[in-house]
């Protein structure tokens, strides 16, 4: 009989990508579908939850697989790439359990202990408040923008700890987790331009009562100094929850730009002028087009390699400082910002058919639109920030680091 070896983390994550580009092709080809129904179909949330790209940041201890997270992000680049939407909910979905696994245990065993395929929801924004009473809150709030949140089971959204008179105290952020049966969907608030597919709703809470052991203090978690606290080891658990979760966003916007390039690449190879003339022979075409290219990769490989260098640091027992945190979050910015203006030049390059929505390319570049807007990918505040921290300046107080 054949020994059965322990999966190593290095496997684990080249397992994932490797189910996730053979099904590059069956994402890319209902790309539509899911625009159209205004989220994953059942069948498309069913096979990425088979992939196991969302247990890639899960404790080993509760089925997931404690991977790199530059392996997680190659896995959310390349789901992106063939579908918007599906590597954005692979994106948002799949860096909570980063988080989660910095909970209380007693959360974690509720979450993965029977199925440790549970995707959790979010968003993060304070838009709700948790009055304290006797072993929690009672808890109160309407968010918008959660992503993938009809194939979610539970949910981890932000809300102020209301002050004794009940208002909310802005300086005490939290986040409260929720099982389904405690929170509602609002079906009809997702009408939007782009990322159709991810289906980011909004929720209502109506004065449930949450659990201390379910309502998440962050301030350790985004220094990157709980996970060592807690006894966890893996270094992933010591990367600013900051870095992780906007890096998931990037790398899910990142994805975008890919797929846009990868679907110009396709169209520019059957077109022709109004001369006859095949468009991938115009040199201007193909000059643009290289540019595209090269700014997309670059962009790629300078948030990967961040997330090489923080792993390392904590790797190494060391703490992510805070110029680190502000320098990475600055290029992520940058790499989107980059990557922005090649996908632009595509389309601009594309000429009028491109137009038509059996095409590819439009729907990648309304998503990528639609991706910029978020808070993530806003770049002038931290380009500022940077260049305050530079100079020996105060950091403005609307950055959370």
């Amino acid at each position: 009989m054949t020994e059965v070896l322990p999966q190593t983390e290095a496997s684990a994550a080249d397992n994932v990508l490797e189910r996730v580009e053979a099904l590059a092709e069956y994402f890319a080809e209902n790309g539509r579908a899911n625009e159209n129904l205004g989220k994953l179909t059942a069948d498309v949330a069913s096979t990425l939850k088979d992939t196991g790209i969302v247990r890639m940041l899960q404790p080993k201890k509760y089925g997931g697989m404690e991977t790199h997270p530059v392996d997680f992000m190659k896995a959310v680049l390349t789901a992106g790439s063939a579908d918007s939407a599906t590597g954005w909910v692979a994106g948002v979905v799949g860096v909570h359990p980063h988080e989660l696994a910095q909970a209380d245990d007693r959360l974690q065993q509720e979450l993965w202990k029977e199925d440790p395929d549970t995707w959790v929801a979010s968003p993060y924004a304070p838009m709700g408040v948790g009055t304290p009473v006797d072993g929690g809150f009672r808890f109160t709030g309407h968010w918008k923008f959660s992503s993938g949140t009809d194939h979610c089971q539970w949910v981890m959204i932000g809300g102020f700890v209301a002050n004794p008179d009940g208002t909310p105290n802005r300086n005490d952020v939290r986040h409260f987790c929720l099982p389904r049966k405690d929170y509602e969907i609002v079906h009809d608030s997702w009408d939007v331009l782009g990322l159709r597919g991810t289906g980011s709703k909004d929720l209502l809470v109506k004065d449930v009562f949450v659990p201390d052991y379910r309502v998440i203090s962050t301030e350790e978690i985004t220094a990157g100094t709980a996970g060592r606290a807690l006894g966890l080891e893996n270094p992933l658990y010591s990367i600013p929850r900051g870095v992780m979760f906007a890096g998931a966003i990037t790398t899910a916007t990142l994805a975008i730009a890919e797929g846009a390039l990868a679907a110009s690449i396709a169209f520019t190879r059957e077109r022709t002028g109004i001369t006859g003339a095949a468009t991938k022979s115009d040199p201007y075409q193909l000059g643009s087009l290289g540019a595209a290219a090269a700014d997309i990769q670059a962009s790629v490989n300078h948030v990967l390699d961040d997330f090489s260098r923080v792993y390392d640091i904590a790797a190494a027992g060391k703490v992510v400082s805070t110029e680190t945190k502000i320098e990475v979050r600055r290029n992520q910015v940058r790499a989107t910002h980059r990557a922005l203006a090649a996908v632009d030049e595509l389309f601009l390059h594309s000429g009028g058919a491109s137009l038509h929505l059996d095409q590819p390319l439009q729907r990648f570049w309304r998503d990528m639109h639609a991706a910029m807007n978020h808070i993530v990918n806003v770049a002038e505040p931290w380009y500022n920030t940077w260049s305050r921290s530079a100079f020996g300046m105060e950091i403005p107080p609307n950055i959370k680091l």
